[in-house]
Formats: C-alpha cells, sequence, structure tokens
C-alpha cells in the first residue's frame, strides 16, 4: 500500500512528484497534500517518462491544466532519476499542450547525485492567449475595469488576470476571491496583483485550488506578458518577476512564439506515503 514519491520545490511551491502509472484520485492528492496528516504540498505531478508527461492535481483535489513552477521539478526530476541527460531538452505533454524543457545548470557546481542540488531551469512555455474563449473568459481584458480595478486577461494554458494598479494588502486579500468567482470567468481564474518596479515586477498571486501561493510560474509569465501589451515593459527582454518565494526570469518574444521562463528547482526528499484502506474516523 506504500506510494513511493519525490517531493520537489520552485521558489517555495511545493510538489510531490508520483509516477504516471500509480492513479492518484482527488480524495487521495488532498490527502496526500495535507500539511498536518499527509507530506505536505500545493499538488501532486504525475510524471511519465516515455513519452514525458506531466499532469497536476491541485491540494483542493482540483485539476490543473498546467503548473510552471511544477514543470521545472518535472524536468529536474527526470535529470535526477536518469531518464534525461544532463543539459538535453524535452518535450513534456501537458493538460495544456507540449512544453519544452532543459536544465541549463546546478548552483554552486553541485552533482546531480547530490540530494540537495538547486537546478536552473529553462522552460520554453506555450504561446500566451489574449483570446476570450482560449482563457476562457466571457470578454477579453486588456487594462479594462472589473470590480474598480484595472484587468488585463491572459491565457497560458489555464485562465490568468492582472491587475497593476496599487492596491492595499487587505483589499488584495479581499478582492482576490471575489475575482476568482466572477461569472466573468467561467473555470475561474488565477488572479496576478503585479507592481512595477525599477528593474522588477513585484507580483503575488491567488491560485486556483491552492490559494495564495509563494510562487506560480504561470502567473510570472502572464504578468510579462500582461505589462508587455499594456506598454509597461519591452518586448524580447528579459523580466525579472519577484514573487514572495524569489524570483523567476521570463521572456516574452513576438506574439504566438514561447514565453520563455527560467527559475530553480530544487529536490527536497524521497519518501513512502502510506496508502489510506479506508477513512479514517478519528476514533479506534
Amino acid at each position: 500500500m506504500g506510494l513511493r514519491f519525490s517531493k520537489y520545490e520552485g521558489l517555495g511551491n511545493d510538489f510531490v512528484v508520483v509516477d504516471a502509472a500509480e492513479e492518484i484520485t482527488p480524495d487521495e492528492a488532498i490527502r496526500i497534500c495535507d500539511r498536518n496528516l499527509g507530506v505536505g504540498a500545493d499538488g501532486v505531478l504525475s510524471v511519465g517518462a516515455d513519452p514525458a508527461s506531466m499532469t497536476v492535481l491541485n491540494a483542493d483535489g482540483s485539476v490543473a491544466e498546467m503548473c510552471g513552477n511544477g514543470l521545472r521539478c518535472v524536468v529536474w526530476h527526470l535529470v535526477r532519476t536518469g531518464v534525461l541527460p544532463m543539459g538535453e531538452t524535452v518535450d513534456l505533454t501537458t493538460d495544456a499542450g507540449p512544453h519544452r524543457g532543459q536544465v541549463l545548470q546546478l548552483y554552486d557546481g553541485a552533482s546531480k547525485d547530490n540530494d540537495d542540488a538547486t537546478a536552473w531551469v529553462e522552460i520554453a512555455m506555450r504561446p500566451a492567449t489574449l483570446e476570450a474563449e482560449a482563457i476562457p473568459c466571457k470578454r477579453a481584458l486588456r487594462d479594462d475595469n472589473l470590480l474598480g480595478l484595472h484587468w488585463t486577461t491572459v491565457g497560458m494554458g489555464n485562465p490568468h488576470a492582472v491587475t497593476f494598479d496599487p492596491i492595499e494588502t487587505d483589499a488584495r486579500l479581499a478582492l482576490g476571491p471575489q475575482l476568482q468567482t466572477d461569472p466573468m470567468f467561467p473555470a475561474g481564474v488565477n488572479v496576478g496583483f503585479a507592481q512595477m518596479a525599477a528593474g522588477h515586477i513585484d507580483l503575488n498571486v491567488l491560485e486556483r485550488g491552492a490559494g495564495w501561493t509563494r510562487a506560480c510560474g504561470t502567473g510570472a509569465c502572464a504578468a510579462a506578458v500582461a505589462a508587455v501589451e499594456t506598454g509597461r515593459a519591452e518586448r524580447g527582454t528579459d523580466l525579472t518577476i519577484r514573487l514572495p518565494g524569489g524570483a523567476l526570469t521570463v521572456r516574452v518574444d513576438a506574439p504566438g512564439a514561447p514565453i520563455v521562463m527560467r527559475g530553480p528547482a530544487r529536490h527536497v526528499f524521497d519518501g513512502t506515503y502510506v496508502r489510506a484502506s479506508r477513512e479514517s474516523t478519528g476514533s479506534p
């Protein structure tokens, strides 16, 4: 009844990685991700090796089409476990289409055999979409007013809404959940609160199925796209996106080109999760 897993994190966005041959139900994903009673994670990533693939179950059991930080962790996992040679690119199948990844280097001259090695990983994310039907949303926004703020909607294989309006923390905490469940977004939406600063973009993301997160890779890409599309940043330049867990580098090239994201991925530990044969009732 043991489920072998590996724990990874990217900027504090943490995941339990399991073999795709294991069938993980939404209820089991909830138990695995429970930080008191399970392993603890923002999501469960089911990874296939041949062909390379990734599917995502959020901490609340819902399915996520994509996860940028998770993709970096999966690419590093494939290298660490000997499936992918160091430096070689891999095309990963996801529910949001194919994405290409590569471990560029390891931090501090570490070997891939070091259990605590951190990898610097590049992902060629799918091209962004601004089309309402593809995001999906009822109407596409580009610095348009909704709930008293200016929002730009971006599809990164999953839906995002980004605002650059200055907003206090308390108001952000209230507005994030309100927008996330607004009828404007039939599949919900990841909500990004961004601020332009000297040399970088500060970003906080309320993520579907995971809540306020230390880092969101697709959210960072969406914020970079929104900044470029609204004239706040230049196309074809490396943009530093600072999240609570650390920084990612994102480049937005020509429309229709992949969004390039670079950032760290770290192996935390391996283990075996004892799968429940029945639900615990809290009493013998």
